[in-house]
């Protein structure tokens, strides 16, 4: 079993900033990915960016060039630096954590206003 709990979302402007966070407990050795997911109002959840714990990373098209995720394997943390913010990336966003099972953060809101 893995815990994930996330902090850093909220609300703010477009071309703001905002980094997410997303800590694991539990069976992090088994930990084959972390990432990021976020899910608006009528659409399905999407990826956003996943990395390896060796930092391997992929970023969706949407985002490249705006967010950056990254790990630190010492703090078991993942983290999603958000710049350039605009309206369209208003969702909630999940934190990911395959092990060859998934498991799932409950989530934090990004709101961005124009």
């Amino acid at each position: 079993q893995v815990q994930l709990v996330e902090s850093g979302g909220g609300s703010v402007q477009a071309g703001e900033s905002l980094r997410l966070s997303c800590a694991a407990s539990g069976s992090i050795a088994r930990i084959i990915a972390m990432g990021w997911y976020r899910q608006a109002p009528g659409n399905q959840r999407e990826l956003v960016a996943m990395t390896s714990p060796d930092g391997m990373t992929n970023h969706a098209g949407s985002v490249k060039g705006r967010f950056t995720i990254s790990i630190d394997n010492a703090k078991n943390t993942v983290y999603l630096q958000m710049n350039d913010l605009k309206p369209e990336d208003t969702a909630v966003y999940y934190c990911n954590c395959f092990t060859g099972e998934d498991y799932w953060g409950q989530g934090t809101q990004v709101t961005v206003s124009s």
